[in-house]
């Protein structure tokens, strides 16, 4: 099994340098709807210069935030609303989306922490800053999350949401069982060494 893992926003040279833009904290100031409008724009960057040459090429796409996060983000912490983002991405993306979608529920106060402490780790390493989202206050991602829970009751079918308050070893085993179920790896995964299973395993790790 083949896996391209990617993220937005980023993913392509272009789509860092939008990154940049968006996640410094120096452009705090970026009007609500040029954020959306940049977003878009590393997306379809993203979606015409891996996303979709990996799927032709029959590979499983393991994207670390989609169209999703812009509704949540743009459209419920900004206040923007789902609509606007919708026909964006209709306009923009066309017909696609995820088969699944792993959404991390947790408590509002220890994500961002979570974040600020993952951001602050980074930024000394690779003086780099993208703390610019961390920075809003308990509200906005209050927002947020209630855009995302949304969204989760919108398309069940879709998205899977994951209990993240345990510990991340916790996390990890129910989202390798929602994938497995998802990938047909289920029954292969009761056959001691069976290879697609392991190959499995440790990309997911």
């Amino acid at each position: 099994m083949s896996v391209t893992a990617t993220r937005e926003p980023g993913g392509t040279a272009t789509g860092d340098k939008i990154r940049q833009l968006l996640l410094d904290t120096r452009t705090a100031g970026l009007n609500p709807t040029a954020e959306l409008a940049l977003m878009f724009a590393s997306r379809v960057q993203h979606m015409n210069e891996v996303i979709i040459p990996a799927l032709a090429a029959g590979n499983v796409v393991l994207c670390d935030r989609f169209t999703d996060s812009s509704e949540a983000y743009q459209g419920g912490g900004r206040k923007l609303g789902s609509k606007v983002v919708l026909e964006l991405h209709r306009v923009l993306c066309g017909d696609l989306s995820p088969e699944l979608t792993i959404l991390m529920d947790s408590d509002v106060a220890a994500s961002v922490e979570r974040a600020r402490r993952r951001n602050q780790a980074r930024g000394r390493e690779e003086a780099v800053d993208e703390s610019r989202f961390e920075r809003e206050n308990h509200a906005f991602f209050t927002r947020v999350r209630d855009a995302y829970m949304e969204i989760a009751k919108r398309d069940p079918q879709r998205v899977a949401v994951v209990d993240a308050r345990g510990t991340p070893d916790q996390t990890h085993r129910k989202i390798l069982e929602i994938v497995s179920r998802k990938l047909g790896l289920v029954n292969s995964r009761s056959r001691p060494g069976h290879k697609d299973d392991d190959a499995f395993l440790r990309l997911s790790r």
